[in-house]
């Protein structure tokens, strides 16, 4: 099989690399693709894979021919399997985003708010142009989306591929675990029986958690101890996610306690993007003339980087999981629903960004995923995953506040989705001003105007 990776330039792709040379992934393909606009950030993830150790004594070692390029139609052709993560703007992109609101005494994040809405509005054209030359140069090719907002990008996708474009994300999954080793029951890879989850990319909650036949949550809820454990456990008071009834997505922590987030991320030196931005600036070409030291610096700035994630919302001092910062989330997802497509071991079962529509079975009609939300839309939920693709699982109906914010969000993200794929500004207007963390038309108006500043690209846009 080939794998093309659109963005191989990208801090990540080493992760995926070392998961396709050894351990449950290993074989899966024999020549990885990796196209990016940029020479220079390819020569240097070039200089990373060809300096990662081998794996450790015992563990199988699988070749795997790495190929590099800047031609995009060259990259597509052959390719059975795309995995996407671009970032149109780089990471100074992401310094706008985050800059622009957070000036305006807003939340400066990249995903969440006013920023996810400005990074989709400059990357959804460019993902349609990658789907479009996939269209023409591997039309049975899957593409498997890590672009963020992941789920805004993969519901501008499928009017183009279909279900052929699958959104991935590890926060989600990362959860489910967490909780599940909390109670002791730790999953299996690939299985979610039992569980229930429902939401939007970076807005979704666990409501349950079955082992034999009975909900483990509630209990793990009502247990401050074991809320202590783990990431999403420790963001929220006790007593307010046992009245909740659920464990929110810790992209949530922007919803629930936004003043504090707004503060904590005001009292910082540099938001997240700048430090990025400023660790890759010098890590780079630092690693195109490394040689034999290019993994280990590579790997040095990954524990960095992964240590700093988040770090808003939690205490001073406080230190991630030891686990959390392995690395391995979002290539185990992606590899696996590679594995599933590919009709390596089966079905698998995963959280993933499609469509909110579960087929008709037998008698049975077509229903929404999470009800009260519409059929077209893209939602994160359990799906399976077969040769055929990724079918949603029924989950059961929200709550009504968490189906009164999944709706509002929602039209936000359609109102972008609209606004990137016509050129409509008024759309775009409209999407920042009905963001719950937003709200206002006058705000909407000074973001829109100073990401366009930061980007002339939204001019041509809108022509």
């Amino acid at each position: 099989m080939r794998l093309m990776i659109a963005g191989g330039g990208g801090f990540r792709v080493p992760l995926v690399y070392r998961a396709l040379r050894s351990g449950a992934f290993a074989g899966m393909a024999g020549e990885l693709v990796l196209y990016d606009v940029d020479p220079s950030r390819l020569s240097a993830i070039k200089a990373v894979l060809d300096s990662m150790p081998a794996p450790p004594p015992g563990v199988e070692d699988q070749p795997l021919t790495v190929r590099t390029t800047t031609s995009l139609p060259d990259a597509l052709r052959g390719t059975d399997m795309v995995f996407a993560a671009i970032r149109p703007g780089g990471t100074a992109g992401r310094i706008a985003d985050e800059r622009v609101a957070k000036d305006l005494g807003l939340l400066g994040q990249e995903t969440t708010g006013a920023g996810g809405i400005s990074y989709a509005l400059r990357t959804i054209p460019r993902m349609l142009e990658l789907a479009r030359q996939m269209r023409e140069h591997c039309p049975d090719a899957w593409l498997i989306n890590f672009t963020n907002p992941a789920g805004m990008v993969t519901e501008a996708l499928l009017p183009v591929l279909g279900p052929k474009a699958i959104g991935i994300c590890d926060s989600a999954g990362a959860l489910v675990h967490r909780a599940a080793r909390a109670v002791g029951i730790p999953l299996q890879d690939g299985r979610l029986d039992g569980v229930g989850y429902y939401g939007l990319n970076h807005l979704g909650w666990l409501y349950r958690l079955e082992s034999g036949g009975r909900d483990l949550l509630p209990g793990l809820l009502s247990d401050p101890a074991a809320l202590s454990t783990f990431e999403e456990g420790r963001l929220f008071p006790q007593p307010f996610l046992e009245g909740l009834g659920a464990l929110p997505n810790e992209y949530l922590y922007y919803y629930y306690r936004r003043d504090s987030a707004v503060a904590a991320m005001g009292a910082m030196p540099q938001t997240r993007g700048e430090s990025i931005h400023t660790q890759q600036a010098e890590l780079y070409p630092q690693l195109a003339a490394a040689g034999a030291r290019a993994y280990r610096l590579w790997d040095a700035a990954r524990l960095s980087r992964e240590e700093g994630y988040l770090a808003e919302a939690r205490m001073q001092g406080e230190q991630r999981a030891e686990e959390d910062l392995a690395g391995g989330g979002y290539e185990r997802v992606a590899l696996a629903v590679m594995r599933a497509l590919a009709g390596g071991t089966g079905d698998a079962q995963l959280i993933l960004n499609t469509r909110n529509t579960v087929p008709p079975t037998g008698a049975a009609p077509a229903q929404p995923a999470i009800p009260g939300l519409p059929a077209d839309a893209v939602v994160e939920v359990p799906c399976t995953v077969t040769a055929d693709g990724a079918v949603p699982l029924p989950q059961s109906a929200p709550r009504r506040e968490q189906l009164g914010l999944l709706r509002r969000v929602k039209a936000v993200e359609q109102l972008t989705v609209g606004a990137a794929t016509h050129g409509d500004r008024a759309a775009a207007l409209d999407a920042f001003a009905r963001h719950p963390l937003v709200d206002s038309t006058h705000l909407a108006g000074e973001l829109l105007a100073g990401y366009e500043r930061a980007f002339p690209s939204l001019q041509e846009l809108w022509r």
